[in-house]
């Protein structure tokens, strides 16, 4: 991994610095007050739009910047990146405004859109090797490609030039707000954006809160704080794949550990949820890590109430083949859908009668069924999808009531994984 030996921290000199290298070549995203969160809230909730960004995300900030920021000689090789998302596509368009030759590796598990998109951002300039089936798998060789020619790796976080480009976003945030920002809330995956942002804010708003947001299933900065050194995640949930790292950065853990003042961790499913009422009532189309912000809310209502909040939303590249699988998520999530194993009676009538069972606002999402023979009980599963999360108590009742014999698996996450 190549590093900056110019400087070892961040500086908002270097920020400002960044700020004229990509005038004219990123768009100065606006800040939207919004009417909805606010009222929900009880708080004046303003939006950072970063999903308006040239590539739908703020990568191309750290990604430029670190180009530029490299002589013509270092250039002369070309360079390289290992990333599945938001980071091949911020370094594909840097290449084709820059006109150097770039080498991105992706996991051949890539969705075909994600491929096509960094494809089109970085046309002839680039690239792609789709390798092994994982991002890790992807990253060792790059590193091998880094290691047998003269490119220069474009680190996606861990990376002094890259966590300054990112500090643009708080330049622009702490510019554009004439009011006093008493909360700002910024995703976190590796720690480069939250690196730069606070870098800002430290110097030129230092009362302002400073709030990191990371996915339950990939709490990676907040167990390396709590530790007290940068630690790797054995296993995490990957959904929100913009913020699923199992390692952070050794220079974002320095930054992050001293200058933000929380680290909150949100459930993929309530993300999911976020992501729906972000498009259904603003017409946003939000990435899961840039719902992550919008998510977080709900865990520090109580202390938002009467206060300026800025919520960032980090991205916008949101894979429309995963429309059905947030909504199950969401329904997941906020307990309006369940999942059983019931052994229904092989005779006739038995179905007809486990609809008497379901209430009037019951819908039966899901069923799979194949008779056995010769058995006494053949056992089905059925996804039952509720209008209210307090409609699932008087449901067991009855078919308790009923003498259902029935498996519930919403809480059997082993078992959950193969049947759903």
């Amino acid at each position: 991994m190549i590093m900056s030996t110019s400087h070892s921290v961040p500086t908002l000199d270097n920020i400002f610095l960044a700020a004229e290298r990509l005038r004219g070549v990123i768009n100065h995203t606006p800040i939207f007050y919004n009417a909805h969160l606010s009222e929900q809230y009880g708080a004046n909730i303003y939006l950072k739009r970063e999903d308006l960004q040239t590539v739908r995300s703020y990568k191309i900030r750290g990604a430029y910047n670190k180009m530029a920021s490299l002589t013509p000689e270092a250039l002369a090789g070309g360079v390289v990146c290992a990333s599945a998302g938001n980071h091949a596509q911020g370094v594909a368009y840097a290449c084709r405004k820059m006109e150097v030759k770039g080498a991105i590796f992706m996991p051949t598990t890539t969705p075909a859109q994600k491929v096509k998109q960094v494809r089109l951002f970085g046309q002839e300039w680039i690239e792609i090797h789709l390798v092994g089936d994982t991002y890790d798998d992807a990253y060792h060789a790059s590193m091998a490609y880094r290691d047998s020619t003269n490119a220069v790796f474009v680190h996606p976080f861990d990376d002094l030039q890259v966590i300054e480009g990112q500090g643009t976003v708080g330049l622009e945030i702490f510019k554009d707000a004439d009011f006093k920002i008493d909360y700002l809330l910024m995703a976190i995956g590796g720690g480069g954006l939250a690196s730069g942002i606070s870098t800002v804010f430290k110097q030129l708003s230092p009362k302002t809160q400073l709030i990191g947001v990371e996915p339950e299933g990939s709490p990676t900065m907040h167990r390396s704080i709590q530790e007290g050194h940068v630690v790797t995640l054995d296993n995490i949930d990957k959904f929100v794949d913009g913020a699923a790292v199992r390692r952070a950065g050794d220079i974002t853990f320095d930054i992050c550990s001293k200058s933000l003042n929380q680290i909150l961790l949100v459930p993929e499913g309530k993300v999911c949820s976020s992501i729906l009422q972000l498009y259904n009532e603003e017409a946003i189309v939000a990435e899961p890590a840039g719902a992550l912000t919008v998510a977080a809310l709900d865990l520090i209502r109580e202390d938002i109430k009467g206060k300026n909040v800025v919520v960032l939303i980090s991205g916008g590249n949101n894979d429309i083949t995963r429309t059905e699988e947030i909504k199950e998520r969401s329904l997941l999530y906020e307990g309006l859908k369940h999942y059983f194993i019931i052994r229904f009676p092989q005779r006739s009538g038995a179905f007809r009668e486990f609809l008497n069972v379901l209430g009037p606002n019951d819908d039966i999402a899901r069923f799979e069924y194949v008779k056995k023979t010769n058995r006494e009980q053949g056992p089905a599963l059925v996804g039952i999808e509720l209008k209210s999360r307090e409609d699932f108590a008087p449901l067991i009742e009855r078919m308790d009531a009923n003498r259902v014999v029935y498996e519930y698996l919403n809480d059997q996450p082993d078992l959950f994984q193969f049947m759903v």
